[in-house]
C-alpha cells in the first residue's frame, strides 16, 4: 500500500509510515507541493497511492464515485507533529484494514 501525504501534513509523518514498512512519499518530494487537489487526487489515481490530507476537497472528489484513490481524512485539527505521529500509530491498524476491505474513505479523529 503506497501513501501520498498532502500539503498541510508534515514530511515527518511520510517518514513514519516508512518506518513502518510502508511506501509513503510526501507531495513536496515529489514537485507537487503547488498541484492543485485534482492534480493530486489524478497522479493518486494513476500511481496508486492513497492520498493522506486534512482537506475535505477530497471527499468531494470520492464522493462524484468516479472510483479514484482512497483517501485518509485526518481531522485532528492543528496539533504539533508528536501528537499527530503518535494518533496515526494508534490506528495505523484499523486503517490498513479498512483500506484493504475497500473503505474509500478512512476519518481520523
Amino acid at each position: 500500500m503506497k501513501f501520498l501525504i498532502d500539503n498541510q501534513l508534515p514530511i515527518a509523518l511520510s517518514r513514519f509510515l516508512q518506518t513502518q514498512g510502508l511506501e509513503s512519499r510526501h507531495v513536496m518530494e515529489l514537485g507537487l507541493d503547488e498541484a492543485s487537489d485534482l492534480e493530486i487526487w489524478r497522479y493518486a489515481d494513476a500511481e496508486d497511492y492513497v492520498i493522506v490530507s486534512k482537506d475535505e476537497d477530497f471527499l468531494h472528489l470520492v464522493n462524484l464515485g468516479a472510483g479514484g484513490p482512497s483517501v485518509v481524512w485526518v481531522r485532528l485539527g492543528n496539533c504539533r507533529k508528536g501528537p499527530l505521529l503518535d494518533a496515526f500509530a494508534r490506528v495505523l491498524p484499523e486503517i490498513l484494514s479498512a483500506l484493504q476491505g475497500g473503505q474509500k474513505v478512512v476519518e481520523i479523529r
